[in-house]
């Protein structure tokens, strides 16, 4: 299921590479059986914007969405532990997880990534992915909330997963690694609260190595 590494990419900061793979990502959204047609578009559509817009342009709407809004923040596990000690020895288990399956990352990096964790969702069977994928799916509909409220093309990716991503179910229980991925509340005044409290606090910048780079070559 490759669409898991499209939607990777098209999370990522952009940048010189992605800029140029861009009409390449969209051809390849818009064959994407995975998805409704409509879906597909949207996908297509925000990879031929990367392509066509200046890119340092790109970039600072990137960092104004996901690296100067907290409640929008790719760290999946920010929108439950913040900066808690809980949440160090979450992203061990995730590592840990990761490791299990032979990817590597990058010093610095950090699991709870998004792209990243969708760059390992590519590298596992179909049935494990979507399993996983239904663990983020309450940070995924918040997520693409706030950015359809934005009227972002970076909605697109979310409502992505969410079409993908399996309804949860009363007997299903999130394994030990992603357990603490569900946030308590998806509403948006308490998101808007902590918007407001980091406004001073200094900007974590993802002008990072792609997960892809990180990853290395995946099957």
């Amino acid at each position: 299921m490759r669409i898991f590494k499209l939607l990777s990419l098209l999370l990522t900061y952009p940048d010189d590479a992605l800029r140029d793979a861009a009409p390449d990502i969209a051809h390849l959204c818009r064959a994407a059986d995975a998805l409704p047609p409509d879906l597909a578009e949207r996908l297509a559509r925000l990879a031929l914007r990367i392509a066509a817009d200046d890119l340092l342009d790109t970039q600072e709407r990137y960092v104004a969405l996901f690296d100067q809004t907290r409640s929008l923040s790719l760290y999946l596990f920010e929108h439950v532990h913040g900066e808690s000690r809980d949440r160090g020895q979450a992203m061990v288990d995730l590592r840990a997880q990761y490791e299990a399956h032979g990817l590597e990352m990058a010093p610095g990096e950090l699991p709870d990534f998004l792209p990243l964790f969708l760059e390992y969702l590519d590298a596992i069977p179909t049935d494990e992915a979507l399993a996983l994928l239904g663990e983020i799916r309450p940070i995924a509909a918040s997520l693409a909330q706030r950015l359809e409220k934005r009227r972002s093309d970076y909605a697109a990716p979310l409502a992505a997963l969410l079409a993908l991503a399996p309804e949860a179910t009363a007997d299903h229980a999130p394994d030990e690694a992603t357990a603490d991925l569900i946030p308590a509340s998806p509403d948006d005044e308490p998101a808007a609260a902590r918007d407001a409290a980091w406004a001073d606090a200094p900007v974590r910048f993802t002008a990072a190595p792609s997960p892809a780079a990180c990853a290395g070559d995946l099957p």
